[in-house]
């Protein structure tokens, strides 16, 4: 019998991608699982398992074209004769204990593509209970990865009829989550009470590695045990080796010990039974990693200098009615930042640049990260090319990006590729902090709290708005004479905001 290949689910705002590659040709044989083709997106790349084992019959998208949602990309004739499999929106093939019947049939809430590296999600909430009706579409609950929230949609309208996953269960990808029962006749099918949680069985087949991290392992010469696979299973996927082959550049000649575990000191049965112990979300646990890898591999140096916001605070205020009246956005302190640390980076470019093995990558533009506080984390959104932007497209810009930022709407893509970020801590009330390196960046710059302070000006006491600035640089790439320019550069044009529009 036939089956189709279809496009899997590529996210909430993703509507279409690019057929980048096909690791199959007409009349091969492939196995159940095995890789097919590889779709790019704006955001991702997703790799399209095959739904069963049999040979690959006519390919219907080619590389090059353009594709939507469950579009055909290919058949297949299984080996073994059975049933088709149905056209599911699922992004994974549904299990063979699934009818693809008519109303009332049982349809199978999978977890859909979660990244080409992302291998693993936490189930966070879950909008529907058992029992409740839902629209195809409609957001039946949220996964969390260490990258992204990712809300999962029902593949068809009807009842839900078992929750197969909890709130706070690890699920692997292309695990199945749920049970919808198709059509008005499914809400008899509706049992009482959840399901406990069930662990997806894993079989004992040896686990095939993504073609084409096969195919970047032969062209880098190393072979599978030198890379770590973070797919399903161990499995290797091609993100993987060029890590293996960046790492295996920057190795220092010894490598540092490894630090022991943190462990808890000793506590009283009395203190123990009033405290609380929640699991660190993976969000969490992927900053504590980053940050703690920034202080391991970094040299990091902190510089410190201040500022007087008078002048950015008077000519915010004369002009931020009119700035919103023409532009639909505040006027706030961020744009004026941002441009003035572009300005600088122009002068000290190796604030602005990474360290890659024994190289030196300059950036010859300024994708700048913001960093915004959620209810979940810290998160660092990118705003790219600011350096070209006027100051209404990067307070856009900005809202835009912590607007979504906060909840939980940001993609990979999104959080990825800035050369410089800005922290503001003043926001919260911080006087003075030294902000660590968003690596593999080589500077941050934080902003804090604005705060009247007598200043000596002309001879005489005056009343100033004052700002404390902290750079933190990677000392590796920047010295401190390229450090505190930088900073002077940013004092400079914040002080006397003419500056900028003159490039001096």
């Amino acid at each position: 019998m036939t089956t189709e290949v279809r496009v899997p689910t590529l996210g909430e705002s993703v509507t279409e991608a690019t057929v980048a590659t096909w690791f199959k040709k007409p009349g091969d044989s492939v196995s159940a699982d095995e890789m097919l083709c590889e779709l790019e997106t704006d955001k991702v790349t997703v790799e399209v398992p095959s739904p069963a084992a049999g040979t690959l019959g006519e390919i219907v998208a080619a590389e090059g074209d353009t594709v939507g949602v469950d579009a055909l990309l290919a058949t297949l004739t299984e080996a073994n004769g059975a049933a088709a499999a149905p056209a599911a929106k699922a992004a994974a093939p549904a299990p063979a204990a699934a009818p693809s019947g008519g109303d009332g049939a049982p349809v199978p809430v999978m977890v859909p593509a979660l990244g080409e590296s992302v291998s693993e999600a936490t189930v966070s909430s879950w909008f529907k209970k058992v029992g409740d009706t839902v629209a195809q579409d409609e957001m039946l609950c949220e996964l969390e990865t260490d990258k992204v929230s990712v809300e999962v949609p029902a593949p068809a309208a009807g009842v839900l009829t078992e929750i197969m996953a909890a709130e706070g269960a690890t699920v692997q990808a292309s695990s199945q989550l749920g049970v919808i029962a198709s059509g008005a006749a499914g809400a008899a099918a509706a049992p009482a009470s959840v399901a406990a949680p069930v662990a997806a069985a894993t079989g004992s087949k040896d686990v095939a590695n993504a073609p084409s991290a096969e195919k970047a392992m032969a062209e880098a010469g190393i072979s599978a045990d030198q890379v770590t696979g973070s797919g399903r299973d161990g499995r290797i996927m091609k993100e993987d080796v060029a890590a293996a082959v960046a790492a295996a550049k920057a190795a220092p000649a010894a490598a540092p010990a490894q630090a022991p575990a943190q462990v808890r000191g000793p506590v009283t049965a009395d203190d123990a039974a009033r405290e609380e112990r929640v699991k660190m979300t993976r969000l969490r646990q992927t900053i504590a990693k980053r940050l703690k890898d920034s202080q391991n591999t970094a040299a990091m140096l902190t510089t410190y200098n201040e500022v007087d916001m008078t002048e950015v605070m008077a000519l915010r205020n004369e002009y931020k009615d009119l700035f919103l009246k023409k532009h639909g956005v505040k006027l706030g302190f961020m744009s004026f930042f941002t441009k003035a640390c572009c300005h600088a980076l122009k002068e000290v470019p190796e604030v602005n640049a990474e360290i890659d093995g024994t190289d030196i990558v300059y950036k010859n533009y300024v994708h700048m990260g913001i960093a915004a506080g959620t209810p979940t984390g810290l998160v660092v959104p990118v705003i790219r090319d600011a350096d070209a932007m006027s100051f209404a497209t990067i307070e856009k810009a900005i809202a835009e990006k912590g607007a979504r930022a906060r909840d939980g709407k940001l993609s990979m893509a999104e959080m990825q590729g800035g050369t410089f970020t800005i922290s503001n801590g003043g926001v919260y009330g911080s006087l003075m902090s030294s902000p660590i390196l968003n690596p593999p960046q080589s500077g941050i710059l934080g902003m804090h709290k604005i705060q009247d302070r007598p200043m000596a000006i002309n001879g005489k006491v005056e009343i100033r708005p004052m700002m404390y600035l902290a750079l933190s640089y990677d000392h590796r790439i920047v010295d401190g004479k390229g450090a505190v320019t930088f900073l002077v550069r940013v004092k400079e044009a914040l002080e006397d905001p003419r500056r900028l529009l003159m490039d001096l």
